[in-house]
C-alpha cells in the first residue's frame, strides 16, 4: 500500500540547476578550471559539496574547501528566490494531501540552501521531514538518506515512491529498494531510465505520471503487483 512521498529538492522540487551550473561555472573559472553543460553534469550535479571539491580542486586544504563550499551556496541563495516549481508540484502535493499520505524532502543540499528553498518555494508547514545527506556519515548515492527517511516515516521501501533527478539521487534510492521516478529536468531521459527508474517524465505536470499513479491506487485496491 502507498503510503509516502519522498522528494528529491534541487533539480526535483524546482529546476535549480541552471543557478547551479552559472556559480560554479564563474567560481571555477576564477580555479582556472573551465566547465560546460557537460562537464558539470558528469562531476557536479547530485553530489555532495565536498565531494566536488576533494575531486576537482585536491589541492585545496580542508579549511579553504569548507570556505568554497560557503561562498559558493552564498551565492547560488543570492541568485535564487526567482526559482519557480516545478511545473505541477503543486498539483503533486495537493493529491498526497487528498490521499493522505506521508512525505519527505531527501536531499544532498546544505542545510542552509535547504531551508532557503523550502521556504522560497512555501513548503515549510508541508514537509516537516527534511533528510539532509550533507548531516550524514554518508550522502547520495548511498543509500543512507532514503533508509533514514523510511525509518523516521516507518514505512517500508514498497509504501513509497520516491521522485529524483540525477543519477546519484537515482542510485541511492534503488539502493534502499523503493520504486523511483525520475524527473528528466536536467539529465538524459535515456540514463536515467537505465538506472532504473519506473517512470521518467519531464515534471509533475505530464500525463504520463498521473496515469501512472492512477495504476497504482487501482493496482492496490484489488491487491496487484504495482506495475
Amino acid at each position: 500500500m502507498l503510503k509516502a512521498l519522498l522528494f528529491d529538492l534541487d533539480g526535483t522540487l524546482a529546476n535549480t540547476d541552471p543557478v547551479h551550473y552559472e556559480t560554479w561555472k564563474e567560481i571555477m573559472a576564477g580555479y582556472g578550471l573551465p566547465i560546460d553543460p557537460a562537464f558539470y553534469t558528469a562531476n557536479f550535479s547530485g553530489r555532495l559539496n565536498e565531494q566536488i571539491i576533494q575531486t576537482l580542486l585536491p589541492h585545496l586544504d580542508a579549511a579553504a574547501g569548507e570556505w568554497l563550499a560557503r561562498h559558493k551556496e552564498a551565492l547560488f541563495r543570492e541568485r535564487a528566490p526567482l526559482i519557480p516549481p516545478m511545473p505541477g508540484l503543486f498539483d503533486m502535493l495537493n493529491w498526497m494531501e487528498t490521499h493522505q499520505l506521508k512525505r519527505a524532502i531527501v536531499t544532498n543540499a546544505p542545510v542552509e540552501n535547504a531551508e532557503f528553498m523550502v521556504q522560497s518555494l512555501g513548503l515549510a508547514e508541508t514537509f516537516e521531514i527534511v533528510i539532509l545527506g550533507d548531516e550524514l556519515p554518508k550522502g547520495k548515492p548511498d543509500p543512507l538518506p532514503y533508509q533514514t527517511a523510511l525509518d523516521q516515516l516507518e514505512i517500508a521501501p514498497h509504501e513509497a515512491i520516491a521522485f529524483e533527478d540525477s543519477p546519484s539521487g537515482i542510485r541511492s534510492a534503488i539502493a534502499a529498494q523503493i520504486p523511483t521516478v525520475a524527473i528528466a529536468s536536467s539529465h538524459d531521459p535515456e540514463v536515467l531510465r537505465s538506472l532504473g527508474s519506473v517512470l521518467v517524465v519531464n515534471d509533475f505536470a505530464e500525463p504520463q505520471l498521473w496515469d501512472w499513479l492512477q495504476r497504482q491506487l487501482v493496482a492496490e485496491s484489488v491487491g496487484s503487483p504495482n506495475g
